[in-house]
């Protein structure tokens, strides 16, 4: 691995601007790593190319005002993205070979902003999945192995496992996930780097094919927190396009990180305690309670009651509104077509049972189910008030602290293939994340430790509506406590 492709996306800008080297060789080098990386099927697309041409045009700007922000750094979009005349399919066979005519608004805007494009990033198919596992393009491997000696392929976790894997194997500085459920925040974890899914709005879904509307909001992953917070300066905005983007000025959230706690309350949930997490979970997280009391931090106990409804009420509304949206892949206007069939309606069958996988057939049946005439009421809209009483929960908490700590995920990372034929047990690594995203609420995703086979572990902060900024500064805190430095060794 090149000296190049372990600097943080910070490193990476100042030493370019500094003249220490060039875009192009900071491209080349991560060019150089996506080939080596292959093996780990991290990538759908790869577009060397397009990060050398915008490495060429940082090369010649630099030391004039034409310099931007992210000059210099080329980055790994998520498939979920669409980019202009680049290959856009979810992970899906029925958006096999789409190239969309437009670009969605987040990776404009981190064009814009002088980052290159390395290529785009396997997913879960319409990020529906935990493990990575429900791809059209086959599993990501994460670069991480147990220390047991074993060679079982563990999973970077998912949806935005490719994403996870290439910032973890060092084939990318940074890259684009998106969370409906946790698929920025558990990854992270499973991978040992940093993630962040801001407020529900902060970043425009314009141009991210949709999975659950409510639910869906696009953020960074990368090495540590500075990083994090440099992109998402670059991602988020107000957008005219979405008509659930926040009309707010963007914070300047690097320039604003501390780790001095002192005066901010943090609340621990006692509902978070769950019988069949291992102990060494429980573990870190008192070590994360003592690491951000040692910043200044006040500790506070709190309650978030409606918890425990969490998860069945986000596995209704989600499918629910996947089944709406996925609703528009029919044969008829792109993507794939099944023909030689007898009607119109034998076309649009054919078409959905080819191009869609298992996983995404059982939650559009699932969605399909709760909004039928019969059990509307009964299921959708009970969940939407479960939902609304999970938010009051959050908001009543708020009231006696500034930041909420949790664990990330209930265990650390899985092999491939011991709980895909389990759907109950794959929901089940959503169970810590999935209560901030009904609650439209930035939570970030950051490495604690190793458990007992040498594997990362991740803490996970939530904080009130549109402060990203304590939330970051919580997870500097941390990160400068764990000292947390490990990283996958080179095996494939």
């Amino acid at each position: 691995m090149s000296e190049l492709t372990s600097k943080t996306i910070a490193q990476l800008r100042d030493g370019f601007r500094g003249g220490d080297f060039s875009a192009r060789e900071i491209a080349g080098a991560f060019n150089a790593a996506v080939e080596a990386g292959r093996a780990l099927n991290a990538w759908t697309v790869e577009t060397p190319e397009l990060a050398l041409a915008a490495a060429d045009v940082a090369d010649a700007a630099r030391g004039s005002d034409a310099v931007q922000p992210l000059s210099g750094i080329p980055l790994g979009i998520k498939d979920l993205f669409c980019t202009e005349g680049v290959a856009s399919t979810t992970g899906s066979n029925i958006l096999r070979g789409f190239k969309p005519p437009y670009e969605s608004t987040v990776s404009g805007k981190l064009k814009a902003a002088g980052a290159g494009m390395l290529g785009k990033l396997n997913m879960d198919e319409f990020a529906m999945g935990s493990s990575n596992e429900t791809s059209a393009y086959g599993p990501v491997i994460s670069p991480w192995k147990r220390n047991d000696g074993g060679n079982v392929a563990l999973t970077p976790g998912g949806s935005s496992g490719g994403s996870a894997a290439a910032v973890a194997a060092g084939m990318a500085p940074g890259v684009t996930g998106t969370d409906t459920g946790g698929s920025i925040r558990q990854p992270a974890a499973f991978v040992g780097i940093s993630g962040i899914k801001p407020t529900y709005g902060r970043c425009s879904r314009w141009g991210i094919v949709a999975f659950a509307s409510s639910l869906d909001q696009a953020g960074p992953m990368a090495k540590d927190v500075r990083d994090c917070a440099i992109l998402l300066e670059n991602m988020a905005g107000f957008d005219v396009k979405d008509a659930t983007s926040l009309n707010l000025p963007v914070p300047q959230w690097e320039s604003g990180l501390s780790s001095n706690l002192k005066g901010k309350r943090v609340g621990i949930p006692k509902e978070y305690r769950i019988d069949g997490v291992p102990e060494e979970i429980n573990t870190l997280w008192d070590q994360g309670i003592a690491w951000l009391k040692d910043a200044g931090a006040e500790i506070v106990e709190i309650s978030l009651p409606h918890t425990k409804y969490a998860l069945p009420t986000y596995y209704i509304i989600a499918p629910a509104e996947a089944s709406s949206n996925l609703a528009r892949y029919d044969g008829v206007r792109y993507g794939l077509r099944e023909m030689g069939v007898k009607s119109l309606d034998d076309m649009y069958a054919a078409t959905r049972d080819t191009g869609f996988g298992a996983e995404v057939k059982r939650r559009i049946m699932i969605g399909t189910y709760v909004l039928s005439a019969g059990y509307y009421d009964a299921y959708f809209t009970k969940a939407q008030k479960v939902r609304t009483l999970i938010k009051r929960d959050f908001a009543q908490a708020f009231e006696a602290c500034d930041l909420i700590l949790t664990p990330t995920a209930p265990s650390a990372a899985f092999g491939l293939g011991e709980k895909i034929s389990d759907p109950l047990a794959m929901y089940l690594n959503d169970v810590f994340a999935v209560p901030a995203s009904l609650a439209g609420l930035p939570a970030m995703s950051v490495p604690g430790g190793l458990d007992a086979q040498g594997l990362p572990l991740g803490l996970h902060l939530i904080g009130r509506e549109c402060d990203e900024q304590s939330v970051l500064n919580a997870g500097l805190a941390i990160e400068e406590r764990a000292g947390f430095t490990a990283r996958a060794e080179k095996w494939w």
